[in-house]
């Protein structure tokens, strides 16, 4: 019987400490290289068990059953809610978690949203209490925690305060979410109890007692589900494309099922269809190395077991994508594979609407969280692609911007613009593409800048509007009867604009505003209460006859437009434009003995 790796999947809240936790087992410091300090796409390292053996070696009794396992498969999966697809995707494949909580700041968001998924999935996990070395008088040293929890070596109100924490902050919030949880020194049945393993990532405290209780953990769920046998065609998915030198085009990828042998076929899924090709060779990185930037180089094998990281070359691989399904299997089994790998591709699409934005990724995976991301917050995607941003994204985006200016967007994770885009970005002002390399801080981006487009469409909107005003005839100021019918009036309330139409207080069609003038006799677009203005009304009245001096005229507002600024622009009128708009309903209520007119 082969021994399958058991795969681990590491998850948790930003900022809680998953990649550093990682960084100390492999002595490597990826999390520093990291965009924003978050780990964007899932990476992955082996630990053989003679290392977990070596560092766990004062523990070791404590494990009654004796390790069988060749090692732990750690896949660090990112932080960010926005990845929910991907952490579901590695919860799927894992036997066992680790979900990573600061014991300071206790359960975020994504805390929560990592445990429903565990959930959902059925997957064990223990909770790594991450930055003990924070709790107050704490004295944190790189060795087990069960060698430094006690009052020879901890202040009384170290321990104190660690308890405090531990229950408030971790245990407390897993009995409300329905786990029995305790710390792992305490916990008599593993099966039942969540085990809480107090950590610090910087000063290396807790790790041996972490990768112990992991590895025994992990053995047992393996040996209960039968899932230590490998046998059959390797399964697997696609971390990144890479040009390596001497080999071409490469993938690195996660074997998480079955046996990967040189010389096999290998059957990628993309969203175009099926890529088929033989393996030209398999390469492993070394052990504690991090596949997405091993310090050593890879080491050829004819034969590799699940589960792993491994860099696989085959030709004909321009068209696959990092997070592609993939079977290696013999040639007999090509056309099984492609109906595997072709259900599992239809599985990974992102369903689009009719009409919205455009988001680009450089993975599927990527791509896919970027758009749960975005349809948590209900927004509409029309269209969906991994890769560059090309000179048909930029025209479509343009094209969808005269259905919704809202529309005019593209928003790209990890993808650059190619150089005929940038070319047609500079004809289309009303194309805006907003980029980045961490997910949340996209889609924050993306909501100021849909915040700002609202507002501004809102004041252009408003602008067109016909504003509400009240006016008087004044007196000994008829200075021309009609054709136009020219006259002095003022403002009592509200804006007068040129082209608004009028009406008396009967509700009598009088005619529009032509023309407004200043005092120097200049034309001006409106005037606002406590002017006094010549105006020229155009329209079948006679000054005198239909309209006499001391007469009260209304601006004539739209029903439509007077229940836009009832109800969606009231905060931007003036204190006498809504008293303007309050009499011209009053009026019109009257008039049509209707009391719901405007509302």
């Amino acid at each position: 019987m082969s021994l399958r790796c058991p795969i681990v999947c590491v998850l948790g809240h930003v900022d809680h400490g998953k990649t550093t936790l990682l960084d100390k087992i492999r002595k490597t410091r990826v999390s520093q290289r990291e965009a924003g300090g978050i780990t964007q796409h899932i990476g992955a390292s082996e630990i053989p068990i003679d290392v977990i053996k070596k560092v766990a070696k004062d523990l070791l009794g404590m494990l009654k059953a004796d390790l069988k396992i060749p090692g732990l498969l750690v896949i660090d999966t990112p932080g960010h809610e926005a990845f929910t697809s991907l952490r579901k995707r590695g919860g799927a494949l894992a036997d066992i978690a680790i979900l990573v909580v600061d014991i300071n700041e206790g359960f975020k968001p994504q805390t929560i949203e990592s445990i429903n998924i565990l959930k959902q999935n059925k997957t064990p996990f223990v909770v790594a209490a991450n930055k003990l070395d924070l709790v107050p008088g704490w004295n944190s040293k790189d060795v087990p925690f069960v060698l430094n929890f006690n009052e020879k070596v901890q202040h009384p109100n170290a321990l104190t305060e660690f308890e405090i924490r531990l229950y408030n902050n971790i245990i407390k919030p897993l009995n409300e979410l329905g786990f029995d949880a305790d710390l792992f020194t305490r916990v008599e049945d593993l099966t039942r109890t969540v085990c809480v393993i107090p950590v610090s990532a910087k000063t290396g405290e807790g790790i041996p007692d972490l990768l112990l209780m992991i590895a025994g953990l992990a053995q047992k769920y393996l040996e209960d589900n039968l899932k230590l046998d490998v046998k059959g065609p390797a399964k697997g998915t696609v971390l990144e494309v890479k040009e390596e030198r001497g080999l071409g085009k490469t993938i690195d990828a996660i074997i998480y099922d079955g046996i990967a042998r040189r010389g096999d076929y290998i059957v990628l899924g993309n969203p175009d269809g099926v890529v088929v090709s033989r393996v030209k060779a398999l390469l492993k990185p070394k052990p504690l190395d991090e596949m997405r930037d091993p310090r050593d180089k890879f080491k050829p094998v004819n034969m590799v077991t699940a589960a792993a990281g491994v860099k696989i070359s085959a030709p004909d691989l321009d068209r696959v994508i990092a997070g592609s399904p993939f079977r290696i299997v013999p040639k007999d089994k090509i056309e099984e594979a492609k109906k595997e790998v072709m259900a599992e591709v239809e599985e990974l699409s992102i369903e689009t609407d009719e009409e919205g934005i455009i988001i680009k990724g450089d993975t599927m995976g990527s791509l896919e969280a970027l758009a749960k991301e975005l349809k948590k917050r209900g927004v509409k995607i029309r269209k969906a692609e991994v890769g560059d941003i090309s000179k048909k994204d930029i025209i479509e985006a343009h094209t969808y911007s005269k259905i919704n200016p809202l529309y005019g967007v593209i928003l790209a994770f990890n993808s650059k613009i190619l150089p005929d885009a940038k070319e047609e970005l500079e004809r289309y002002s009303n194309v805006k593409i907003i980029q980045g390399n961490v997910i949340y801080k996209i889609v924050e981006d993306y909501e100021e800048w849909i915040k700002k487009m609202e507002e501004a469409l809102k004041s252009d909107e408003f602008e067109k509007i016909t504003r509400p005003a009240v006016i008087k005839v004044l007196p000994n100021c008829i200075f021309r009867k009609s054709k136009p019918a020219i006259c002095g009036i003022e403002v009592l309330c509200g804006t007068l604009r040129v082209k608004s139409p009028l009406i008396n207080e009967k509700g009598k069609k009088i005619g529009f505003v032509r023309e407004i003038k200043n005092k120097e006799q200049e034309n001006i677009k409106e005037a606002t209460a406590g002017m006094q203005v010549p105006i020229s009304i155009e329209g079948n009245i006679i000054l005198g006859r239909h309209v006499k001096e001391n007469d009260i005229l209304y601006v004539d507002v739209p029903e439509e437009e007077v229940r836009k600024m009832v109800h969606e622009y009231k905060d931007r009128l003036r204190e006498d434009e809504e008293e303007a708009l309050k009499m011209f309903i009053q009026l019109k209520r009257k008039l049509e003995n209707n009391m719901f007119w405007g509302i």
